[in-house]
């Protein structure tokens, strides 16, 4: 007889979009525009994660761009420690609390036990140190920028 098929805390509907942190939000968006031909983004202040963001369409996905506003701040320092580059990935879920509620009694390590407003929507995220390294961010698809 076959084995039972796992339930996972987690289901990724989508790639929302993976998140590049830069230096300068302006300067990157001016490339991505001319070599390869995305469209103008609204940057916007996000003063909870201390930075400048901007979301840019790049076919059924999106790129995220971040730019740290307060030297102190998270984003500032991952760009000092690492350099500039992927900063995380998101994923659409359905019913976000319920996913962290699961994410939590399974014992994967939370940045955000509730969810919060994002750029990308309504949004939490998965400790690095339960992915392998990866900061993962999920949006509720109910809310979801796309």
């Amino acid at each position: 007889m076959p084995d039972k098929p796992i339930e996972s805390p987690c289901t990724a509907r989508h790639l929302n979009h993976v998140c590049i942190a830069v230096n300068d939000i302006e300067a990157t968006l001016e490339f991505y525009k001319s070599t390869f031909g995305t469209s103008d983004a609204e940057i916007e202040d996000i003063e909870d994660q201390a930075v400048r963001a901007a979301l840019v369409r790049v076919g059924g996905s999106q790129l995220e761009f971040i730019q740290p506003t307060d030297p102190e701040g998270g984003v500032a320092k991952f760009i000092e420690r690492k350099g500039e580059g992927v900063h995380h990935i998101c994923f659409e879920v359905e019913n976000l609390q319920g996913t962290l509620d699961k994410l939590g009694e399974s014992d994967i390590r939370l940045i955000d036990k509730a969810p919060r407003e994002g750029l990308s929507g309504m949004i939490g995220f998965i400790h690095p140190r339960s992915t392998g390294g990866v900061l993962i961010e999920l949006v509720d698809q109910d809310t979801a920028r796309r």
